[in-house]
């Protein structure tokens, strides 16, 4: 099933119980919940917790304020480097949705660059609960040398991701086809990666249903649904 608002290319098929789960998944009250600049600061580990990562301004806030259908749940900005915490999000449910800092910004200080990549080594291998880590990439550039990296680094780590498309309305759909194809590809190569691609707009909707109804499926197989 697609979204309302438009196909979503290469997505895997849920069916309306499936989406009706996502729904449900993510109805109630979202809040911040906490943040940390540091390893030491981590929050204790709760329920199932994924992770949304990222390039700086790929889209990561706006996608969470999607998810839960809070505008301003996530601050947005289009100053890439903004996000320096990792950042955990939580509701009614067990799920935590946790907002990580982007990659990527070469402008930023190497001190801060190395302290943003030990924070991010040390969330990766230090929680027990994390599910899933979903890798967004802007549709309209596909991915790029920096992602590489971190996919040998989520394989090293032995985390489960998942590609997601962002930005797909800014895309033309034949090019989007084109870049669902080449990144099922690259990620045939990954041994932690996951086959399906997920494509979403923020903006539009489109494909949110889905990936709602992805971390739902994730969090059944996980028995803590």
């Amino acid at each position: 099933m697609s979204s309302p608002q438009g196909p979503s290319l290469a997505s895997p098929i849920f069916s309306r119980a499936d989406i009706e789960a996502g729904r449900k998944l993510f109805a109630g009250d979202w809040q911040f919940a906490a943040a940390a600049g540091s390893a030491q600061a981590l929050p204790p580990m709760r329920g199932i917790e994924v992770a949304i990562a990222g390039r700086s301004n790929v889209g990561k806030s706006s996608l969470v304020n999607a998810l839960t259908g809070r505008h301003a749940l996530a601050r947005i900005s289009h100053t890439p480097g903004r996000t320096q915490e990792v950042i955990f999000f939580t509701g009614p449910s067990r799920l935590t949705l946790v907002d990580m800092p982007g990659y990527g910004y070469a402008a930023a200080a190497k001190a801060k660059i190395k302290a943003w990549t030990a924070l991010i080594h040390a969330f990766l291998l230090g929680r027990a609960n994390l599910a899933r880590v979903y890798l967004l990439v802007d549709a309209r550039h596909g991915l790029k040398p920096v992602d590489a990296e971190v996919l040998e680094t989520l394989d090293k780590a032995a985390v489960n991701y998942q590609v997601v498309l962002t930005k797909a309305d800014a895309a033309k759909h034949a090019e989007l086809a084109a870049l669902v194809a080449a990144t099922k590809t690259a990620l045939a190569k990954h041994p932690a990666a996951h086959p399906e691609v997920l494509v979403t707009s923020a903006r539009s909707g489109a494909g949110i249903p889905e990936l709602r109804a992805a971390m739902a499926q994730l969090i059944k197989e996980r028995g803590a649904g």
